[in-house]
């Protein structure tokens, strides 16, 4: 056995004096030993946390080198990081993290004629691949993390992806690697490379491979997903092309050496695809379909059964499970020919084939955000990983399913099984009790049991994201107590030190010790929100981020909004995951000490624009908007608050004590002296313009207008508008051309708003809760909404706080709940109440954006199918304005608001054709296009009031 080898020395836990100066004085990369770095990096995918010491940013090869040396000089260790993704726990560590993702980003070489590319290891997935695709390239290995996943963390845990039955794994496409031990030494391997002085031949490998031939030629499994373990076999002298040390590296998850370069092999993409989808009765029939469509070389052999499809999402035929069978071609006709000749072969209750991109796109997100999605079940159950991806050879895939089946209700468990099944490897979220000695108990006797199912099955423990802690304990049941112990003896000659990675593969920690909830209070903390999702419970709501990432996308143009702060920025303090491990560690009170007065946490949310982008887009829908507005809540609570606060938090009452003075406080606003002043009394961003004021408000037009003629005739045929604070003192020309749409498309005469009504979202977005429930419980006492009448809420940032804030502020409250339930935007009301109404027909190109929180909270069907009636063409970009409300107008704000419009919005607007009709319902949105660009946004209601024939409403 590995423990009894060699004397062990462990590296310390805790930071040796003048280790910091040391390491800091021989790099030239960030060191940084401050509690929020240390907190970010805490845990990873898994349900593990571990405390490191410390993270380094390194610059390049040199510093990890030298990194290192210091490490092994002070006895501390080492844990390498890439994306922070991993779902087995060995991205976490009590060392020192390494980020590679900071600095080591760079794609040295591209050969397209030798079809390889040299990277450093921070390089993002998909940014190698966008690099390749201009020649027709591309990297096989897919996880669903392609967006946020590193080269570096694929080669550490032999990623694969649902690719892999027709380009491999990992290691099937790495040539050679450059890395560094524990310790400083610098070594390179090659494929097929002569061994001595190459880095593959290690003093004592060579003999301990010699000494175990057997051993090692019968210990291993043969199937497509083995990644459990070290792949010695590699080493074996009759492997093809002779002993692979490049193979036997991968999947070693940090414990050898850091990867300091890496060169891939790049493989021919197929110009056109098609996607077979395929119904079965059950995910035993589809599994056990599988294999028989692997003789027809498909790109993919997808799984998934009816349990983690939530919502309908494109066409899925008949079926209780299906298989997603993807086929290349030179041309789409060749790509759809191919899809339909499985299509015939497939015996499958239901199929089709989709060739349309948008299409395919629909459908494969339901695959890749399956990470998220399956770890709460259908009734809002928390489920977990943990064993998330073994493997079984394919043809013992259907059998397999239903005996795991059948040992999860044995164990009173639930779990939604999907994954690669033309590849036998199976992901799972099962709804695991982790916060209770019992519950832990049973995780460990399920997790021993389904191990011994595995290896029945002749399968892996581990069939794509590696072991870490969650399986390594386990590997005796898979390999035998003489093979793992080689396993020990292996890592001993890489790293006599023990310093890379401990407790991870060799020696590994116990599957139930580090679970990251261990540091959680038991009991439910005083908030201010209702989290009905979470059971009330604010850790609950927390733990919903499991470290799967999407957030950290840093090109995602299109629809999406999450994450605009980390976008501009690229720090993980600022993506929706980073802020969630603040306040995980937060509630922990380990390393960040302060509670809800913490400044680390304060610091991180401070560029948070509550755009409730997360809340939309990350697939757990994780609320960090909502997050926010608790801890400022708590955070000044008895305190001093920034101006800003005062000023654009009590917006509402001070536009209404400015209403009768609106046009001398136009004119002094004009005026630069006072208009700075001003700005720096309120905390406001010197760089903004103070917007102009309304002479005549909304609500006091309307009733104007009805005083000279208009009459109510019945409560039946009456429109309630909401008179939210910007149509009404802002641009109430909103207003006016709502009210011409909605007669002209119903009949119906809309109702002037009652006075004093707030949805209080500048005091929500603030954190001035106590005032924001306040002004709600007012507002539904003068608010008289009609029975079966909705609101037509007009602002889509007052439109989602009355949909969720209001009913989340006041979850007792029947009132907020009906009201929240009757909110619709305008196009929602048209298509619903006059769904036979032609809008006008205006035949020209739009441009602009869709609300954020539109997006997240209230969907834009609808006004995409108006804007299509309409003959607007084109879409509306995705991300955010950067302006947010009053987070674009707060001092300190304006270079991040001004990056975030430049992310999509700007360069859409600017790169408009002429006569583009420039579309944006916010406030927020049309301001801040008409302060960096110049150019005059409307809401859709102008749009469609100007369209009917009558020039301006």
């Amino acid at each position: 056995m590995a423990e009894q080898h060699r004397p062990h020395r462990r590296p310390t836990a805790e930071a040796p004096d003048g280790f910091a100066a040391a390491l800091r004085s021989a790099v030239r990369g960030e060191a940084d030993f401050g509690p929020t770095a240390r907190a970010l990096t805490t845990m990873d995918a898994s349900n593990y946390r571990r405390v490191p010491l410390g993270v380094l940013a390194p610059r390049d090869a040199d510093d990890i080198a030298a990194a290192l040396t210091v490490c092994q000089e002070f006895g501390v260790a080492v844990v390498p990081r890439g994306g922070g993704t991993s779902i087995a726990g060995q991205a976490t560590g009590t060392g020192l993290v390494l980020d590679l993702t900071r600095h080591l980003r760079s794609i040295l070489d591209l050969d397209p004629a030798a079809r390889t590319a040299t990277v450093q290891p921070g390089v993002i997935l998909d940014d190698l691949r966008a690099a390749a695709a201009p020649h027709g390239l591309t990297f096989g290995p897919d996880p669903s993390t392609h967006s946020r996943c590193t080269l570096g963390g694929m080669i550490g845990n032999n990623s694969c992806g649902s690719h892999s039955v027709a380009w491999g794994t990992t290691a099937d496409n790495v040539r050679a690697l450059e890395v560094v031990r524990y310790g400083g030494e610098a070594l390179r391997l090659e494929q097929g490379a002569p061994q001595q002085g190459r880095g593959a031949d290690l003093p004592g490998v060579r003999e301990l491979i010699d000494a175990h031939l057997a051993l090692l030629r019968t210990g291993y499994p043969d199937l497509p997903r083995r990644i459990s373990g070290y792949a010695l076999d590699a080493l074996l002298p009759e492997h093809p092309g002779g002993p692979d040390p490049v193979r036997a590296f991968c999947g070693s998850e940090g414990t050898l050496a850091v990867v300091t370069e890496a060169t891939v092999r790049l493989v021919e993409a197929p110009r056109a695809r098609a996607l077979a989808v395929l119904g079965y009765a059950d995910e035993s029939a589809a599994a056990e379909a599988a294999p028989g469509l692997l003789p027809y070389r498909p790109l993919t052999v997808e799984g998934m059964a009816a349990d983690l499809v939530r919502e309908p999402a494109g066409p899925l035929p008949r079926g209780a499970a299906w298989l997603f069978v993807e086929t290349g071609g030179a041309t789409p006709a060749e790509a759809r020919a191919h899809a339909e000749r499985i299509l015939r072969a497939a015996d499958a209750v239901d199929g089709t084939v989709v060739t349309d991109p948008a299409g395919q796109r629909a459908l494969w997100r339901i695959r890749e955000d399956a990470s998220g999605t399956a770890t709460r079940m259908p009734d809002g159950t928390e489920a977990w990983p943990g064993w998330e991806d073994c493997a079984v050879p394919p043809a013992r895939l259907g059998p397999y399913l239903r005996d795991f089946r059948a040992l999860l209700a044995q164990h009173g468990l639930r779990g939604t099984p999907y994954g690669h099944f033309g590849d036998g490897c199976i992901h799972v979220r099962i709804d695991f009790d982790l916060l209770t000695p019992a519950g832990v108990s049973r995780f460990r006797r399920f997790s021993e049991e389904l191990a011994d199912l595995v290896v029945t099955h002749g399968g892996s423990l581990s069939g794509e994201h590696g072991d870490g802690q969650a399986r390594a304990e386990l590997l005796p049941r898979m390999y035998g107590d003489e093979l793992v112990g080689l396993f020990g003896r292996f890592k001993d000659l890489w790293d006599p030190d023990g310093g890379l990675n401990p407790g991870m593969l060799a020696r590994p920690a116990r599957l139930d010790e580090n679970l990251r909830f261990d540091v959680l209070p038991r009991r439910p903390v005083d908030v201010a929100f209702g989290y009905p999702q979470d059971g009330g419970d604010f850790a609950g709501a927390v733990r919903r981020c499991v470290g799967v990432a999407k957030c950290r996308t840093e090109t995602a143009p299109g629809a999406g909004v999450m994450c605009p702060s980390y976008r501009v920025t690229g720090e993980e303090a600022h993506s929706t995951r980073g802020r969630a491990r603040l306040l995980h560690e937060m509630l922990a009170g380990e390393v960040i000490t302060d509670g809800w007065r913490s400044t680390e946490v304060r610091d991180a949310l401070d560029l948070c624009l509550s755009c409730k982008g997360c809340r939309g887009d990350c697939p757990v829908g994780v609320d960090m908007a909502t997050y926010k507005a608790e801890f400022l809540h708590h955070h000044y609570r008895g305190r001093l608050r920034p101006a800003a606060h005062y000023a654009l938090g009590r917006l509402p009452q001070w536009l209404r004590l400015a209403r009768p003075f609106a046009v001398l406080l136009n004119a002094l606003a004009r005026v630069r002296p006072l208009a700075g002043l001003a700005k720096r009394l309120a905390g406001i961003a010197p760089e903004r313009t103070i917007p102009e004021l309304a002479t005549e408000t909304y609500s006091r037009w309307l009733r104007g207008r009805q005083g000279k003629g208009t009459h109510i005739v019945s409560s039946s045929r009456v429109v309630q508008v909401w008179a939210d604070t910007f149509t009404e003192h802002l641009s109430p020309q909103v207003g006016r051309a709502a009210v011409r749409v909605l007669e002209e498309a119903t009949g119906r005469t809309v109702l002037p708003p009652p006075s004093g009504v707030c949805c209080g979202l500048t005091y929500v977005s603030t954190g001035q809760l106590d005032a924001a429930r306040a002004v709600m419980r007012r507002t539904l006492d003068r608010i008289g909404l009609l029975p079966g009448h909705p609101l037509v809420v007009l602002e889509p940032s007052c439109a989602a706080t009355l949909r969720t804030d209001l009913p989340e502020l006041l979850p007792d409250d029947s009132r907020a709940h009906e009201l929240a339930s009757s909110v619709r935007t305008l196009a929602q009301y048209l298509e619903e109440y006059a769904p036979d109404w032609t809008p006008p027909r205006l035949d020209r190109p739009a441009v602009g954006q869709t609300h954020c929180h539109q997006h997240a909270v209230l969907g834009d069907a609808a006004e995409r199918r108006l804007r299509e009636r309409m003959g607007l063409t084109g879409e509306l970009s995705g991300g955010c304005c950067g302006l947010a409300g009053n987070f674009g107008f707060e001092k300190g704000h304006w270079e991040v608001s001004v990056a975030c419009a430049e992310e999509q919005l700007l360069p859409a607007v600017r790169k408009s054709e002429p006569g583009a009709e420039v579309l944006a319902d916010g406030f927020s949105c049309r301001t801040q296009l008409d302060q960096l660009a110049g150019r005059r946004a409307r809401h859709l209601a102008e749009v469609i009031a100007e369209g009917l024939g009558d020039g301006r409403p």
